[in-house]
Formats: structure tokens, C-alpha cells, sequence
């Protein structure tokens, strides 16, 4: 029987789908390193040089090598994974959030693992089991409102953790972001210092999100303080939408005009320029038939007529900050819980 009618010939190792043929040793060698330093560079990156990081990756690119991820895991025990949890996608300040969280991450060889909770704690903690599953390195989520599961799981897993959008030094968890109290409080005042005593809100549902909850307290608080009434039939909660911002502007202006409100205080721009487009097609003239606000200064709200008076925070430098207080945690897992509090802004426009 000739060599090449063996029944049973050697069998070639097939390379998986993926991979390149170029091999660790090879980026080494063309980088002019050893093989530990390109190790290095893509898992521990902050204990090699830029200079060298650069020619390695470079190195890699030629030859399109990446790191193998499941044996790099094995080999170190770290994934180089985190994972993010957001309430939606459809929203631009979550992914100005998460570009920063990203550019946060990237430069320490992270890659962001991502998942949305649809305002539900119980599908966040589906998300955070699956990442979990994944062997994330730690967990960053949106604000507070989750089941004590997710908590009592995290702790289990030894996952360190971030609640962004809040800050609550009262929590026995890491946060950084803002209080959602204050800043309402300041637009309230708003109104307030321009006249206006007759008040109207239109905010987004509250349950799952105690963030506007906060809000609502802000707005409450201050007028009381002023004395100030707002009567509970003129305190409007549904999705946050253009179209239940248009319908409940359109019930609020059908009110006789002794109890009408002057001021609008919305829980989020959409509402309000929702607002604003019906009182447009009611023929109704802004701040001269009534004034309104709104929040996050999203990219149309300086486009509408009038501009919106609103607030906004740096949604960027939320996730910047989360990714370094992340890092920070992941670093020294016993140091203290930490809070960072930044600062909104007001954005006095026309509409007041």
C-alpha cells in the first residue's frame, strides 16, 4: 500500500476560526522584545512604557495578531473584561456615559462589556449574572434601584462595583455623580426669582428610578419653602416622551385661566420641548403665556423657540470618572468606599 493510502493518516492541527497564523514569539521578535514584555503590554499595560507599548501594538497590527483571550485568561487568571449596565441605548446621555467609561478603560486594557436594564432591576440583574458568567472584573451601574440579590451577588463574586448618576455618601457603595435634588431646587428657584408663584410639573415615571424621585423632592421642597403652592392635579407623571410632554401641556393650558400655571417644570428636555411643540400649535407664546424648563441640555434644546431653559452635567466625565474610580477599586479592593460629587450647571435660555 503506497504512503498516501495510510487509512490512517496524521491529523493537522486546524487553526480556530479567528486566530492568525503569526504567534507571540513572532510579535516579540519583530518588536525587538521578549516574549514576557509583549505579555506585559497587553495585560498589565500601565508596567511597560508608552513608547514600547507602541511599537509591540504596532508590531501586532503588521503581523494581525491580537492576544488570545481565553487562554490569556487562564494563563493570568484576569479577564481584562468590565462590564456597564445602562438603563437604555436610545438615549445620547448614556452614550456620552459610555464613550467616557470607555476612554476610561481602553488605555489599562479593558474592554467593555455591555448591557441595558430597561429601567428594571430584575433585568439588570439578568445583565449582571451573564457578565458575571463572563468573568468580568468589576461591575459599573446606574444609580440605586436595584433588588438586594444584585448587591448580595456582587459580594459573593468579590466584583467591585460603581453606582454612577448619584451621589450618596449614606451608601455603603461607590458613587459618583450628582445630586438630583439640589439641581432642581436650582431651577425652581429659577422660576421663582422671575415671578412666577403658579407651578405645573411634568416628570417621567418615578417608579425603578429614584433619581427623579430626588428631583420631584427638589422641586416640592423649594417651592414650600417659598410657599409657593403646586396642586397635586397639576403634578403630571408619565413616560418621558415628546408626546406625553405635548398631551400634558395641551390638559395644563385647557385649565381656567385663574388656575392655570405660569411655570413648567419638566423632569427631562424631551418633555419640555414635547411641551413646546404644542404650544406652538396652540398658538401660545413662551415665557409670555408661561415659562418652562427643562434637564440634560440634549443637542436640540438650544434649537427650539424659544431655546429651553434646562441644566445638564457632564454625562463624558461621569463615565470618565466612574472608569477611574473603577480602576482605582480594582487596584486596592479594601480601600474605603469612596463618593465623588460633580457639578451641573444651569443653561439660562429664553424660555423663562
Amino acid at each position: 500500500m503506497a504512503a498516501t493510502d495510510d487509512p490512517n493518516p496524521p491529523k493537522r492541527r486546524r487553526r480556530r476560526t479567528g486566530q492568525s497564523s503569526a504567534s507571540l514569539g513572532q510579535v516579540a521578535e519583530l518588536a525587538g522584545v521578549s516574549t514576557a514584555t509583549v505579555s506585559r503590554a497587553f495585560n498589565n499595560p500601565d508596567r511597560v512604557s508608552e513608547a514600547m507599548r507602541s511599537r509591540i501594538f504596532k508590531a501586532a497590527e503588521q503581523l494581525n495578531w491580537v492576544p488570545n483571550a481565553a487562554g490569556r485568561a487562564l494563563a493570568s487568571a484576569r479577564t481584562r473584561i468590565l462590564g456597564a449596565v445602562i438603563p437604555t441605548l436610545d438615549n445620547e446621555i448614556f452614550a456620552r456615559q459610555v464613550l467616557g467609561l470607555q476612554d476610561g478603560l481602553s488605555p489599562h486594557g479593558y474592554t467593555l462589556f455591555l448591557g441595558c436594564s430597561r429601567y428594571c432591576g430584575e433585568a439588570a440583574l439578568t445583565e449582571v449574572r451573564a457578565m458575571l458568567e463572563h468573568g468580568v472584573e468589576g461591575i459599573m451601574l446606574v444609580g440605586r434601584d436595584y433588588p438586594d440579590t444584585l448587591f448580595r451577588l456582587l459580594r459573593a463574586h468579590r466584583t467591585p462595583h460603581v453606582l454612577s448618576y448619584i451621589y450618596d455618601p449614606g451608601l455603603d457603595h461607590p458613587t459618583v455623580g450628582f445630586r438630583h435634588d439640589e439641581i432642581f431646587a436650582q431651577l425652581t428657584r429659577a422660576h421663582l426669582e422671575a415671578g412666577h408663584r403658579r407651578f405645573a410639573l411634568i416628570f417621567q415615571n418615578v417608579e425603578g428610578n429614584s433619581r427623579v424621585a430626588d428631583r420631584l423632592r427638589g422641586v416640592r421642597e423649594t417651592l414650600a419653602e417659598a410657599a409657593a403652592p403646586l396642586p397635586e392635579d397639576q403634578v403630571l407623571i408619565g413616560e418621558g416622551t415628546l408626546q406625553f410632554g405635548a398631551d400634558s401641556l395641551r390638559r395644563l393650558m385647557s385649565l381656567p385661566e385663574a388656575v392655570r400655571p405660569s411655570a413648567i417644570i419638566c423632569g427631562n428636555d424631551t418633555l419640555a420641548i414635547g411641551a413646546l411643540s404644542m404650544a406652538q400649535r396652540m398658538g401660545l407664546q413662551v415665557p409670555k403665556d408661561f415659562a418652562i424648563s427643562g434637564f440634560d441640555n440634549t443637542a436640540i434644546s438650544e434649537m427650539t423657540a424659544p431655546p429651553l431653559y434646562t441644566a445638564e452635567i457632564d454625562n463624558y466625565l461621569v463615565g470618565r470618572e466612574a472608569a477611574e474610580m473603577m480602576l482605582r477599586r480594582l487596584k486596592n479592593r479594601k480601600a474605603p468606599v469612596e463618593h465623588l460629587e460633580l457639578q451641573p450647571r444651569l443653561i439660562a435660555r429664553a424660555s423663562i
